[in-house]
């Protein structure tokens, strides 16, 4: 068995003891906290500071205790694109969470802390987080896609249409899918034509297909 990769962590929640839970959590499993912190100006403070692994957030942070965290993991994801972001909050933003998740979903989770019930299963987030995975909590799916039934509709495609949707899942764009692939940008569009409508994603019903495509492959991957 391999050694674990030392991991470095700062955390960002306003509440001091749910901030206070989570560093003993980490800390207990080998985790370095290098800073907590209560509020989306501290948080990005210290990331520059520190240059953590990974940075854990709360979705609403003072001063308004509305969307300071979130936006505060999107300048992280923008600036620091080396530090991984988990969010864990009570609620979904989806708006905020769609914009956080639209682009390489690796290195990016959304945990709710009410379903955060196994501290096992929480550091194996954290970490996978940490190395370059994912960890999108499936009810963030389901308010994502507003019904639950693409999840089952990813058996409808082929095996290149599901080929195509992991390499978007990893992060790659049309041309780099179609170098990996060694076909056409133009079939590879093709495809993701496909992979749309047969996820059930139209346009003008939400700006961001890409995103929810690549939510139902994570979700029916776990």
């Amino acid at each position: 068995m391999s050694e674990q990769v030392h991991l470095t962590a700062v955390v960002a929640d306003d509440s001091v003891l749910l901030r206070d839970g989570v560093v003993r959590l980490l800390e207990d499993a080998g985790i370095d906290v290098v800073a907590a912190v209560g509020d989306g100006d501290e948080l990005l403070a210290a990331v520059h500071n520190h240059r953590p692994k990974i940075a854990l957030v709360d979705v609403r942070m003072p001063p308004t205790h509305t969307d300071e965290g979130i936006r505060s993991a999107l300048e992280i994801r923008r600036d620091y694109p080396e530090v991984a972001v988990l969010v864990l909050s009570q609620y979904v933003e989806e708006r905020y969470a769609a914009d956080l998740l639209s682009r390489d979903t690796a290195g990016v989770g959304y945990l709710l802390k009410d379903r955060v019930v196994d501290v096992e299963d929480f550091v194996d987030a954290v970490r996978r987080v940490a190395e370059g995975g994912s960890a999108v909590d499936a009810e963030v799916v389901r308010q994502l896609l507003g019904r639950t039934s693409r999840i089952s509709e990813i058996d409808r495609l082929t095996p290149r249409e599901r080929e195509v949707l992991e390499l978007m899942a990893e992060g790659l764009s049309n041309s780099g899918i179609a170098e990996q692939l060694i076909v056409s940008v133009g079939a590879v569009e093709k495809h993701i034509s496909n992979v749309f409508t047969k996820l059930d994603l139209e346009q003008e019903q939400f700006s961001h297909r890409r995103v929810l495509a690549v939510l139902t492959y994570l979700n029916d991957r776990d």
